[in-house]
Formats: structure tokens, sequence, C-alpha cells
């Protein structure tokens, strides 16, 4: 039977996951700008019209828009989003000037950039540190226990005991370095390269595909190689020890954040894999009906998603900004303010390019393509 948790908690879920994460990694950028004492004109969670805000006693106004799909602080002396200074910036008097964000040293502008992504990368470490705290590390070996028939491992030579050490020339050290590997790879020729009494040896075999299926109705594709562990090795982790889980944790996730996206270019996974706000929302809404820990594991999922996405080289994005300011110190000057405006509209264009094609994919995934087809013929 498949399950539905319901369109009121399905939006009660994406605004408890979104709402924070966007107005956390938003506060980065705020408090390193305050601690390099720029002044912030604007914060904003969400885009468009005001719906609500109030002004503080430093003249900032917090406030939210209608269009709740992100959010952005607007530093004293920013005109646009590519951080240009107004043309009245020369014009203030120097103790106002000292306040704006073009003021500050190339560097200091750097971290204020930077702050946000990296306010996204903690707030995964604190939970995942915080679950290993609380339940432990598991390690699995990559000993196989069992060997499926008729599947890339039998292909392969594999048999119980044997240990994979290397698989398309990538080692593995544990089975989710195994499973992450072929995960994003079926259907890709492979050699395998392991150890058996001792003795290396090695096989070549096919990634093979399996579609799970969930019990909310999610299909799911991907790439197994056909065996089982044999034994889980369990560890406690002292307290002391979990944040530096955590920070392991979340590097293992930007590594298969960064493979996946390699993989993508290559033209291995499909852009169809590609989801946005909405299946977010529907994914939110299940983990939210699984229970308090699923949902907050979704949090630092989809946290460790901003970051890792912000800090792509793409203009109007902080990577964006990061990597003009990475020009800026090759050259020891200014990308001209032409050139920054022509790259900051390209970057616009493929960000909504890039929503249309999610938004795309996420109708398509619902159904609606399917159903309209249906009524057309």
């Amino acid at each position: 039977m498949i399950e539905n948790p319901g369109i009121l908690l399905t939006v009660l879920a994406f605004v408890l996951v979104l709402g924070p994460l966007v107005f956390l990694h938003e506060l980065g950028h705020y408090l390193a700008g305050r601690w390099f004492g720029v002044k912030a004109d604007e914060f904003s969670i969400g885009f468009g019209r005001e719906v609500a805000g109030f002004t503080d006693k430093r003249g900032t106004r917090w406030k939210f828009g209608w269009l709740p799909l992100g959010g952005y602080v607007r530093f004293a002396g920013d005109m646009n989003p590519a951080s240009q200074p107004d043309p009245a910036w020369l014009e203030l008097p120097a103790a106002e000037r000292a306040k704006t964000f073009q003021s500050k040293k190339l560097w200091q502008r750097a971290i204020i950039v930077a702050a946000g992504p990296i306010m996204n990368f903690l707030i995964a470490i604190v939970i995942l540190g915080t679950f290993a705290g609380l339940y432990g590390s598991a390690v699995v070996p990559t000993v196989v226990g069992t060997v499926t028939p008729q599947s890339a491992a039998e292909a392969a030579g594999l048999k119980p005991g044997d240990r994979i050490t290397s698989i398309g020339g990538r080692s593995v050290e544990d089975f989710s370095d195994l499973a992450s590997f072929t995960a994003l790879r079926a259907g890709m020729p492979v050699r395998i390269e392991y150890v058996r009494d001792g003795a290396p040896a090695s096989g070549d075999a096919v990634i093979g595909t399996r579609v799970d299926r969930d019990r909310f109705g999610n299909e799911t594709r991907r790439g197994i190689l056909g065996v089982g562990p044999a034994e889980a090795v369990y560890h406690p982790v002292p307290f002391w020890q979990a944040p530096i889980v955590g920070v392991q944790r979340t590097y293992d996730m930007v590594g298969m954040m960064v493979d996946g996206l390699g993989q993508l270019i290559a033209g291995r996974v499909p852009v169809s894999e590609l989801g946005g706000p909405l299946r977010i929302a529907k994914i939110s809404g299940e983990r939210l009906w699984m229970g308090p820990s699923e949902f907050v594991f979704l949090i630092a999922l989809i946290s460790i998603n901003l970051g890792f996405i912000n800090l792509l080289p793409v203009p109007v994005l902080d990577g964006g900004h990061l990597l003009l300011y990475g020009i800026e110190a090759i050259r020891r000057r200014p990308v001209e303010p032409q050139v920054v405006e022509w790259a900051f509209r390209g970057g616009m264009v493929a960000i909504l390019a890039l929503m249309l094609l999610v938004t795309f994919n996420d109708l398509g995934a619902f159904g609606v393509w399917k159903n309209l087809a249906g009524l057309i013929g």
C-alpha cells in the first residue's frame, strides 16, 4: 500500500526544511559582515514584494518576501546581486563608506561571501556529529558476504570471503564507498580488484541496474554490484569525537555530490534525475511522516546540497563571487564592471533555465505529463 503524507504536512515540512536553512545561510553572510564592520541594509527570507518585516536599531530591515525560495542580505554600498557599488558610493562620508561591503579588503569580502555555504556545512556537521554521538558509527568492511546469482559481482568472479580493494580504478575502504561508486554508474563496465586468501585478483563486469520503489511509490534507479557485506563492525562514538565524525561524513557526502555532478556532465546520469523545489517538498513531507530522525537527517543532506550548490563557480551564486575575487587577486585589480554585469546576466539566465528544467522534471515525476498525454490521447 502506497502511503501519502498529505499536502498540508508536505507544505509544513518544506517550510521547516527550507526556511531555517535559508535563514542560517544568510545569517552566515550577515554575521561575517558584522564581524568586519559592514552594515546590512536588508536581510530577506524570500524574494519579491515584502510580506512582513521590521527595522532593527542598526538600520537593518528584516523581512519576508512573497516567494519563499531563497533569500539574501544586501549590504551597504551594494546596488545589484553582483555587489557592485552604488555610483553615489564615493560621495559618502568616510565613516559611512567604511561600513560598506566594497570598502573592505578582498580577503574580507571573500570570507563574507563564503560564510553562507560554510554555515550550511556547519549545520550538517552538527547534525551528523550528534547522530554519531547518539547512535554510534558502523563500519562495514568490503569483505564479500553474499554474491547475487547472475550479477556483476558473479561475472567478475567474486566469492564470499573476498575483500574488494578497488572498483573502476577507485580504492574502497568500506561498503559505503562501494555503494556510493556503483549507485551512480548503472550499466558502466568496470574492473574489480580484490584479495582472496591473501592473493590479489581481479575481474571485469558491467554494473547492474536496480529500480527500487519505496512506500510512497517513488522509484529510484541505481547501479548495483550484487554483493552483500559479511559483517558490520559497530563502534560507539565518544561525544568529544562526534564532531570529527560529523566532519568526515559531511566531507564524504560532498565527495558524492562532486562525483554525481561529474557523472551528470559526462552524460552517465540523465538530467531527468535532477529535482527541484517541488520534489524537495515531496521528499520533506515523506521524511517527516517517517519520523524525526529521518527528517533531521534530510535537513543535514539538504544543507550540504545548499552549501555545495552555492559554491559552484556560477555568477549570481556565492561561488561566482569567489571566482571573480580569485581573478581579481591574480590580476591585482577588479574585473571590469561591464564584464561582471554580463557575467551575472548570463548566470541568472542559466539559473532560471535550470529552475525550469528541474520544475519540468518534478512535474514529470508527479505524473503530470503522463496524465496530460492520456487526456490528449
